[in-house]
């Protein structure tokens, strides 16, 4: 499995249990978490981002996100999330790895996916 699967696995899991250990696991101590590429300002280390994680979305977001390219240093996956009778969202996400695995820099891309034009 690759380092980026890996990690990947780890994010949706951590996401669904929302557990602190689980989000530890994926970031280094001093780790910026982008929300938003034009964020002014990242999560800034881990106590930063344990503090924004995103708490329960209400109904289970289903997800379809894939390794799109990587190498030792950077993955990144491609996908979608849809949160059920809510938003879907195209993603693009940016995983630039610590030595040891753990993102020390994670950007997340997304945009609403659009509603098919009614004819």
């Amino acid at each position: 499995m690759s380092r980026t699967r890996t990690w990947l696995d780890g994010y949706t899991a951590a996401w669904k249990s929302e557990h602190p250990d689980d989000v530890r696991a994926l970031f280094t101590e001093d780790a910026e978490y982008w929300f938003r590429p034009d964020d002014a300002e990242p999560a800034r280390g881990i106590d930063a981002i344990l503090d924004v994680w995103p708490e329960s979305e209400g109904a289970d977001p289903r997800h379809n996100l894939s390794v799109l390219i990587e190498n030792d240093q950077l993955g990144i996956i491609s996908g979608s999330v849809d949160y059920p009778g809510d938003t879907s969202y195209v993603n693009l996400w940016e995983v630039h790895f610590a030595p040891d695995g753990r993102a020390k820099k994670f950007v997340e891309w997304f945009m609403p996916r659009q509603k098919p034009i009614a004819n």
